[in-house]
């Protein structure tokens, strides 16, 4: 069995990426017997000027978007397509747009642990933010996120309360967008292949496929 690696560049307040995510899950369970997945979650921001303390969400999604009526089309697709993958989309719960940096931080720390505990850090963040309307901005949420992942709480306290690899966030987007990385979520397969944008199940299975297939080839050659 070949094993890929996919690295998902993302923003946990970007609700194509929670989407993303969802279908990517799709697509692994579909090749499960076939293909070993390693998922490495990695930062962007969708709103890097946004202050520690957050904004007023529905206000500035009307000013980026055009206003109420556009806002309310966006909402209503995304809630098509969440529904289709389980995703239970409470947009009007959501009043603070946060500051997501501590949240990426958190996600970095996770990893450092395990991938199964970033893993629950990264499905609670978005589901916090998108489903229960919680400030992902916010300590409190972010601790007890942790702490419900299997994190020590005093130690991501400790943690948070410093700058503590702020900068490693930073020079990690800054990466990405050098690489052309201007939206996401972007796939990145085996660091050689990406693909971006939130796809269907079954366009992301069959690039796992095809990648697979290349793999066991170039394998087979040089044999």
């Amino acid at each position: 069995m070949e094993r890929i690696t996919i690295d998902v560049v993302s923003d946990v307040v970007c609700p194509w990426c929670y989407l993303g995510k969802a279908r990517l899950e799709l697509a692994i369970a579909e090749v499960q017997d076939e293909i070993g997945v390693d998922i490495n979650w990695r930062p962007y921001r969708l709103n890097p000027d946004y202050p520690p303390e957050g904004v007023d969400q529905k206000k500035m999604l009307e000013q980026k978007l055009g206003g109420s009526e556009r806002v309310a089309e966006a909402h209503k697709m995304l809630t098509n397509y969440g529904r289709e993958v389980g995703i239970n989309f409470n947009f009007e719960a959501i009043k603070i747009g946060p500051n997501t940096l501590d949240a990426h931080r958190l996600i970095h720390w996770a990893v450092v642990e395990d991938r199964q505990k970033q893993e629950a850090v990264v499905a609670a963040l978005f589901k916090a933010n998108f489903e229960e309307g919680r400030n992902v901005g916010d300590h409190e949420v972010l601790l007890d996120i942790a702490e419900e992942a299997g994190l020590q709480r005093s130690v991501i306290a400790a943690l948070l309360a410093s700058d503590a690899d702020s900068s490693v966030i930073l020079s990690e987007i800054d990466a990405a967008q050098r690489m052309g990385v201007n939206g996401v979520p972007f796939f990145i397969f085996d660091q050689q292949y990406a693909v971006s944008g939130a796809q269907t199940p079954d366009v992301l299975a069959g690039a796992l496929r095809e990648i697979a297939k290349a793999k066991s080839e170039a394998r087979a050659g040089m044999n």
